[in-house]
């Protein structure tokens, strides 16, 4: 089977715990106002089987350590669910740590078909790194294009199997930069049993260049980066961070 890949990165060190290899999977079904990949969004890319993505990233190996691993990322990998199901079998046979960074946007808790390929996906996973991009459903369509409904049942779905998963929130000025939004996530996330690790990630506009490259007009031009202050402030409501 062959999977459609944006681009590689041999030594990933945001994307789950340790020294990641770290594969872009090409596409995605949201218009994030934010992304900083606009470019994986179409369903360009280049091919690579399986076999090949894992020849390359065993040549990294010895760099991972005793946390690294492998990370698909996209885009949305999960569009490929059966090309990450078939490179992570491979990858835990040769005794490697995976990890799936989505927004969850893909799964289907109604549809028998797409939760047996999530349960297949759940034993070759170590770890989710799972996007919430906004906890409402209007404010997620507004800066996604899409819905959030998928997106909460699959973390739930994560939590009923006791899959160890990290949320993930980008903070954004007059978007989701607000107390009662960042209390609403933190009451969801209560909920949840399996969450390892909450992460904060300050906006930024490191992919105007990729926009301008694309002919793409940038939404958020003119929202700048949070201030620390509102970034602690969201750590602490989050539980990422405690008042000693």
């Amino acid at each position: 089977m062959t999977g459609r890949i944006h681009s590689f990165e041999s030594f990933g060190t945001v994307d789950g715990p340790g020294i990641r290899y770290v594969v872009f999977l090409q596409g995605c079904p949201l218009r994030c106002k934010y992304c900083h990949n606009p470019d994986t969004w179409t369903s360009g890319g280049k091919e690579y089987t399986a076999e090949q993505v894992v020849t390359q990233a065993l040549r990294y190996r010895n760099y991972f350590g005793e946390k690294g691993g492998v990370t698909v990322t996209g885009g949305e990998p999960l569009l490929q669910i059966d090309f990450v199901i078939e490179l992570f079998a491979l990858l835990k046979a040769k005794g490697m740590h995976t990890c799936v960074d989505t927004s969850g946007i893909t799964f289907r808790a109604d549809d028998e078909k797409t939760v047996a390929k999530f349960e297949k996906l759940l034993e070759v996973t170590d770890l989710f790194l799972l996007d919430i991009k906004h906890i409402e459903l209007d404010g997620h369509k507004e800066l996604t294009g899409l819905g959030n409904e998928n997106v909460l049942a699959f973390a739930k779905f994560l939590s009923d199997h006791g899959k160890a998963t990290w949320i993930r929130h980008v903070l954004v000025p007059d978007i989701t930069d607000n107390d009662e939004l960042l209390y609403k996530l933190k009451a969801f996330i209560d909920t949840l049993q399996s969450v390892e690790k909450v992460e904060v990630l300050p906006y930024h506009t490191l992919g105007v260049v990729k926009y301008e490259k694309l002919g793409y007009e940038y939404p958020l031009k003119d929202v700048v980066a949070p201030t620390k202050d509102r970034v602690l402030n969201a750590k602490r409501i989050l539980g990422v961070i405690k008042d000693e």
